[in-house]
């Protein structure tokens, strides 16, 4: 027997031997393969020094130790080590594997972390506004009931509440007029029961403090119905709302309670008073209740519906009576109830149709050529679910985007993981060698990935809680109060952990495979054969190319935002914003009734006009860039009423030196002024865009026209016509918001009005507007203490609020483009250094048959060049395809705009190129002697 063969027996008993004296270790798995690689190289080693070449020397001493393999499986199955000690053994080992390389866990935590928080975060966000429910027992079973018909031949006319335009051609409402809902709810077969209620807003006086509050009308059968037991006293009952007047109590919130009365028991029997009527208070709703409008904010005071007539009086305009309980033509309250177990939705909704058309006929006068309203019965469980129609679009994309960032984090980590993985096949090929499977490395593999994004995982999960909590305070504005708050429960934890372990095995998928499919004899040398091999696989540049490509797109769509943001702050809005500041008024309409609300008026003007620090002082109807309008018909003299023709234009109700107060130019014309009394002449102001519509070509200085409202047969409502002069024509303004041009629209003097209700007034201050709000509030005490400024802010303020979406968007997907440049910067980093470090002795021998640094510096920026441009390309690709989904989301460009397309572009390509300017640093360094020692 030669040297070397008694050698190779002697080191293949000692081999067996070890491993006996191991497997009662409980890391028995890890141990047994690492130490096996251990000796494996030993023996290798003395077979090279007895005179073996190192391919021989590594076959033998693969051959000595694969007779031990058997072994080490008879001995594994002997001491019971199953499929989960096996995982546990993974677990510690990748552990450890991520503890000693603390950089890149660090780094690939933080990344999860970002992105999971992120996508934790909008997930929460989009679950209140679309998602949850109200909460209120079997909130599943609730439908709310509408109505559909054809628009502009609808038989209903009088509506207070949502009207929906849907695009083929019919409107929408979920309004109804309470006799409809009290026949509906007597022959109704589909439903337990079927209850009503109106939310709106009010002024209260609490504990002798004034204060605007939103307050809930509800029928006597609404806590029943929806199953809600307050958590002090007791609920509105079915006799509270048996006759008009009758139930003068209110049930308060719990948000009301908590602010206003301390949580103080004592609060049952207090008396508030809403709109000057005064109310008991007999209970406090449950904590989280927040009425049957909607899931995110609750009305401070619920109270019986028969209240209506003394709390919310009706306009004397339609009817000398004040009640809406007994008009069958004006249709404002909602209708809710709880659907029969067995009952289908079709089934409810044809036999709510046919008694809503026998209601209908019975209660109004109805053409044959109206369209009488069909039955809708939709999903009540989120309330009227407006937010749906607000929010769909813009939670979608941010959805795609947020979604866009986790996918860019999981290419990233799986880029270095890949790279990382490489370093380590000679570990993989030992592990092969002494009879690991490779099912068992890529299990390895994808531990090890779980394991990094569960770490990441809880790093997003507090980013989330965080983020849930700050966006709500993006979302309100600066003078009113918001509870409106993100819920941040078992839902959104459930949704993070799925999002963690999909990460985890969609990043450590590719290592996975790579470590499966590592080659043997290559992964047990380093040789320039296998370090050209490995530099020819392209896995690690396509991840590259689809961060680059991920990364373009949200700073492209991060770029359409913010330059959409930045042409509506550079709107035009035609009047003056600074120093002015705006308050509104309603005065109950019980307490001042038409001709009573003037003197008030008036003497409000004087005392505000009288404050230090206040210029000028005007009244308004509609506040300009507030969402709001007014219209009414608009007949010139010699037109004709047409009732199939849109024949009205919008209009507001302002004070003589309204226009001078606003800087608003005067074109032709005049000015109101003192000569525009009660008694005198009719007069207008109509602007710019209003004179090109009604009157082209002519001068509307001098010109009649009459507002007559008309009936469904087209008559006046009036015996006589009641003729209007246009005295001036005024410049263009912006109306109802920033996005809309500036519409046709017609002003009618304050001092000529009968009756105006609320107004809102615009003050022009000569300090700052702020400041003069104190003494506001003390000169309208002494007026009427019951009275409170209601939603005092300034001009800019609601300018601001008119873009406050916007401006969320710009700082959500600025957050995301930031954050998807630092990832594509990493990835690029990583694949490029790897590349420099796998060819080092490639650079080598280029270096030492006479290229320059300064070629090699080229080669490597010429590659990361065209990885990112290939990247980029994809990205405007989709960014493009983005755009045209976002059209509507954008102002002031298009959806392809060249500057934040090429902006865009640029800004990746010097991202790749810094990125990956170190690393050609570095390859530019190398020294050939040092180089060529890979081999």
């Amino acid at each position: 027997m030669s040297k070397s063969d008694s050698l190779f027996l002697r080191l293949s008993a000692q081999c067996k031997s070890w491993l006996r004296a191991i497997t009662h270790r409980s890391s028995l798995e890890s141990q047994m393969d690492s130490e096996l690689a251990s000796h494996l190289e030993m023996l290798a080693a003395d077979l090279m020094r007895a005179g073996y070449s190192r391919q021989e020397a590594n076959r033998r001493a693969r051959i000595a130790l694969g007779s031990t393999i058997v072994h080490k499986d008879e001995m594994r199955a002997s001491v019971g080590l199953r499929f989960w000690d096996a995982m546990a053994a993974d677990l510690r080992y990748a552990a450890r594997r991520l503890r000693r390389s603390v950089g890149f866990t660090v780094v690939a935590s933080i990344s999860l972390a970002m992105a999971i928080g992120a996508n934790t975060t909008i997930f929460s966000l989009a679950k209140q506004l679309l998602y949850e429910r109200l909460n209120v027992a079997h909130a599943a079973d609730l439908r709310l009931l509408a109505w559909n018909a054809i628009k502009g031949r609808e038989a209903v006319h009088h509506i207070w509440g949502d009207y929906e335009p849907y695009p083929n051609g019919r409107v929408a409402s979920s309004s109804f007029s309470y006799p409809a809902y009290q026949y509906l709810r007597a022959h109704n077969h589909a439903f337990q029961d079927l209850f009503a209620f109106k939310e709106t807003g009010g002024n209260a006086t609490i504990r002798g403090q004034a204060q605007p509050v939103q307050f809930e009308m509800v029928s006597g059968n609404y806590y029943g119905d929806l199953e809600v037991h307050p958590q002090l006293g007791r609920a509105i009952q079915p006799s509270d709302d048996a006759t008009a007047g009758a139930g003068a109590v209110v049930v308060i919130s719990d948000g009301l309670w908590e602010r206003q009365f301390g949580s103080s028991p004592a609060v049952l029997g207090e008396i508030v008073k809403l709109n000057d009527v005064s109310l008991t208070i007999v209970g406090v709703n449950p904590r989280g209740f927040t009425g049957a409008k909607n899931v995110q904010e609750s009305p401070d005071f619920f109270l019986p519906i028969s209240m209506q007539p003394l709390i919310y009086p009706r306009s004397v305009r339609s009817s000398t009576s004040s009640s809406l309980l007994d008009a069958p033509q004006n249709w404002w309250i909602n209708v809710m109830g709880r659907i029969r177990p067995g009952v289908s939705d079709a089934e409810a909704q044809a036999e709510l149709n046919v008694q809503l058309s026998a209601v209908v006929r019975a209660t109004m006068p109805v053409r044959p050529t109206d369209s009488m309203p069909q039955m809708d019965v939709r999903d009540g469980s989120r309330g009227l679910f407006h937010t749906q129609r607000m929010f769909a679009k813009p939670m979608a994309v941010l959805l795609t985007m947020v979604g866009f960032v986790l996918l860019l984090a999981c290419a990233n980590i799986a880029n270095l993981m890949l790279a990382r993985g490489t370093q380590r096949q000679r570990e993989m090929a030992i592990r092969l060698s002494l009879g690991a499977g490779r099912i068992r490395l890529a299990r390895q593999m994808i531990v090890e990935s779980v394991l990094l994004a569960v770490i990441g995982g809880a790093g997003g999960l507090l980013i989330g809680y965080v983020g849930s909590n700050i966006i709500p305070k993006l979302t309100g504005n600066a003078w009113e109060r918001s509870e409106f708050h993100v819920h941040f429960d078992w839902g959104v934890f459930v949704f993070t952990a799925l999002i963690t372990l999909c990460t985890g095995l969609i990043f450590g998928l590719f290592p996975a495979i790579a470590a499966a499919r590592t080659h043997l004899n290559h992964g047990l040398k380093e040789s320039s054969a296998s370090v050209t091999r490995r530099r020819k696989g392209w896995g690690g540049k396509s991840l590259v190319g689809l961060q680059i490509a991920l990364s373009t797109l949200l700073v492209v769509g991060a770029t359409l935002f913010l330059r959409t943001l930045a042409s509506l702050n550079a709107v035009d809005v035609g009047f003056r914003t600074d120093h002015l500041l705006l308050s509104e008024i309603e005065p109950p309409a019980r307490q001042y009734p038409p001709g009573k609300d003037m003197a008030l008026h008036r003497r409000i003007i004087a005392a505000f006009g009288a404050v230090p620090g206040v210029e000028a002082v005007t009244p308004a109807v509609a506040p300009y860039v507030a969402g709001e309008a007014d219209d009414t018909d608009f007949l010139p003299e010699g037109e004709a009423y047409e009732k199939d023709k849109d024949q009205s234009q919008f209009y507001n109700v302002v004070g003589n030196n309204f226009f001078s107060l606003m800087g608003i130019p005067i074109l032709s014309g005049r000015s109101f002024d003192s000569r525009d009394t009660a008694t005198s002449g009719k007069v207008a102001i109509i602007n710019e865009a209003l004179a090109k519509l009604r009157f082209p070509n002519q001068d509307p200085v001098g010109k009649r026209f009459t507002t007559d409202e008309h009936n469904n047969d087209g008559h006046s409502l009036k015996e006589s016509a009641q003729w209007i002069q246009i005295v001036g024509v005024c410049a263009d303004t912006k109306y109802t918001d920033l996005r809309t041009p500036p519409p046709p629209q017609f002003f009618l003097p304050f001092e000529q009005q009968t009756e105006v209700g609320g107004l809102t007034y615009e003050l022009r201050t000569r300090i700052k507007p702020e400041a003069v709000v104190p003494d506001l509030r003390k000169a309208l005490q002494q007026i009427d203490p019951d009275l409170p400024l209601i939603e005092v802010r300034t001009q800019q303020q609601q300018i601001d609020s008119d873009t406050q979406q916007e401006r969320i968007f710009v700082a959500l997907t600025s957050s995301f483009g930031m954050l998807a440049l630092a990832l594509a910067s990493v990835g690029v980093y990583g694949v490029m250094a790897y590349s420099v470090a796998s060819r080092t002795n490639e650079i080598g021998i280029r270096l030492a048959l006479g290229a320059r640094p300064a070629q090699v510096l080229q080669m490597i920026l010429r590659e990361a060049m065209w990885v990112s441009i290939a990247g980029i390309v994809v990205g405007l690709t989709a960014a493009m395809l983005l755009g045209r989904a976002i059209k509507s989301m954008l102002y002031g460009l298009q959806p392809a705009d060249p500057l934040s397309f090429s902006s865009g572009a640029l800004i990746l390509i010097v991202i790749g190129l810094a990125a990956s300017w170190i690393p050609a640093r570095r390859a530019a360094r190398i020294q050939p002697v040092e180089a060529l020692r890979h081999e």
